[in-house]
């Protein structure tokens, strides 16, 4: 009741700041034309939001997508993805595949520096390579570079890693590894250092000031690897509450956020003074949103009991209710529509009959007449557990509805994303999830299914373990034949349904909003999306906040 409570006076208090914020405008402001063509130009600041505030800017021991979202602007990896998906070098020139598809030399390209002005060298890459797969990191990345059985450096631009066999991924996991600085993190615990919080790294961008529960801001970095970024300038506010954020967007704080379906549906097209200053865009990324079951706690070890709760969830209601229809039903841990998707997989149904007829079975009855089902003497109850995403609480809100119908009492609780995932997620004391996975290119994931990844600080916190998946997995990694690896993944994603760890709920669509100020992006988006080309983006100086209010509001 109080998240409904909380979501009704977030939308008064949206609906009245706007209608304040409309009268506001200035006659000037109205009538820039920001739809003009103007020529590129350097500097200028982009301002953008995120709700949650990074743990830390070393993506491989952060593993969220606050700290990769800033840590990309950076690192560098050896390898990274072009518009079109396809590999292309980024601080390597050039690579070399064996015959025997075991070995890669990669050749870097030459006079690399770190944004100190240290030389980057392959050095840096084998120390990179030792840390994540050095037994004491805490990181949820490891598996895939201890396939690696050796790696060396022949010359200060040349990094070699062999496989004890053919491993299918291994270039798209060169694409997902950040370098770290040798010289700054030599003898340091990577777990704990002081470099999280002050990196120093070899992108676009380097680190000018961390404000704790305000903003991170970063400057260009004219040492950078790639060259140039056009904007002097990137700072990522931290704003919890997407009402809030898009009120920022329309008093013209920020430039970018992503949209929530409220928003993008009946907002904008309700305001058409809102269209004449900011772009919007639509885009299914690789990501989806689901409710995870600890499965090392009863009743969740029981598949009838799973089953039964992903009976007994109208997904469609969700995707209706909470993205107002800008989503897909999603049935396998895959983007839906790719390659790996398995297309004989279907939503399970919503049919609360089927799930008391499995409950029933399991041994829960409602003996006591209070309309909850038990057993054995204890009640079906249990807490859902998210963060504070408003998404993921009302779909919380929807499910638990659905629950109380069959009988089962589920309580929700909110966390703000630090403490979510230090004290539940990491440790695994929690009953239910509504969570995200955020994935690879690759249909790889052995980090998040296979069983030896439960340690605390991986992947697979649910605690899943099936020794079919495990050998999928294994499998997958190994086969280089892409029609023989899909098999493999569909049957995985087969094995995956029938035992239902997970409950599927939605794949929603990124609707980003940018102001118009923002320029040279692509449109429409190329598959990679229309942040692939960020480093190209400019703000014509005519179309920039005036300076002096910009220090203003970011130093508030």
């Amino acid at each position: 009741m109080s998240l409904m409570h909380n979501r009704y006076c977030s939308i008064a208090v949206l609906l009245a700041s706007l209608l304040l914020i409309a009268c506001s405008k200035s006659a000037t402001e109205k009538d820039i034309n920001y739809d003009v063509s103007l020529p590129t130009e350097s500097g200028g600041t982009l301002v953008d939001a995120t709700a949650g505030e990074p743990s830390g800017l070393i993506a491989m021991i952060a593993g969220e997508s606050a700290a990769s979202a800033v840590a990309a602007n950076l690192f560098n990896s050896l390898l990274k993805y072009d518009k079109n998906l396809e590999l292309q070098g980024e601080l390597a020139q050039s690579w070399q595949v064996s015959a025997d598809q075991k070995t890669i030399s990669f050749t870097l390209k030459p006079n690399l520096k770190w944004s100190d002005g240290k030389p980057l060298t392959s050095a840096d890459v084998l120390f990179t390579w030792k840390l994540v797969t050095d037994e004491h990191t805490r990181t949820p990345y490891g598996a895939d570079y201890k396939l690696v059985s050796k790696a060396e450096t022949p010359d200060a631009q040349t990094f070699r890693v062999t496989y004890s066999q053919p491993y299918a991924p291994a270039l798209d996991s060169w694409a997902g590894l950040q370098i770290l600085p040798e010289h700054l993190l030599k003898d340091q615990d990577i777990n704990t250092t002081a470099f999280a919080r002050n990196p120093v790294g070899s992108h676009y961008y380097k680190l000018e000031s961390w404000r704790n529960g305000e903003r991170i801001s970063l400057v260009r970095n004219p040492l950078a690897t790639q060259g140039q970024a056009k904007i002097d300038h990137l700072v990522t506010r931290f704003i919890p509450d997407v009402a809030s954020q898009f009120l920022e967007l329309l008093a013209d704080n920020i430039d970018v956020m992503n949209l929530n379906p409220i928003q993008y549906a009946r907002i904008f097209p309700s305001r058409p003074d809102l269209t004449k200053k900011i772009a919007l865009y639509k885009e299914l990324g690789n990501n989806y949103t689901y409710m995870g079951f600890n499965l090392k706690h009863k009743p969740f070890d029981d598949v009838r009991v799973r089953k039964a709760i992903n009976y007994a969830i109208d997904k469609q209601e969700i995707i209706d209710g909470v993205l107002l229809g800008l989503g897909e039903p999603v049935s396998s841990p895959y983007k839906p529509g790719t390659r790996w998707s398995n297309p004989d997989l279907h939503p399970y149904p919503y049919d609360p009959k089927k799930s008391l007829e499995l409950l029933h079975d399991a041994g829960f009855v409602d003996h006591d007449g209070d309309g909850i089902l038990d057993r054995d003497g204890k009640p079906l109850a249990f807490e859902i557990l998210t963060n504070q995403n408003k998404q993921r609480e009302m779909s919380a809100v929807l499910i638990q509805r659905r629950l109380k119908e069959i009988g089962i009492d589920a309580k929700i609780r909110s966390l703000e994303w630090a403490s979510f995932v230090g004290r539940f997620i990491k440790t695994g004391d929690f009953d239910v999830v509504v969570l995200g996975w955020g994935l690879s290119l690759d249909p790889d994931q052995f980090n998040i299914w296979h069983s030896s990844q439960q340690a605390p600080g991986k992947f697979n916190f649910i605690g899943y373990s099936n020794p079919e998946v495990d050998k999928l997995l294994e499998q997958g990694r190994t086969e280089l034949n892409t029609e023989k690896r899909t098999e493999i993944y569909h049957e995985f994603a087969k094995v995956l349904y029938d035992d239902s760890p997970i409950v599927y709920l939605f794949a929603g669509y990124g609707l980003p909003a940018i102001h118009k100020r923002v320029k040279g992006i692509d449109n429409p988006a190329p598959p990679a999306g229309i942040g692939h080309n960020s480093y190209d983006w400019y703000i014509p100086a005519s179309l920039r906040r005036p300076e002096g209010s910009m220090r203003q509001e970011i130093s508030e």
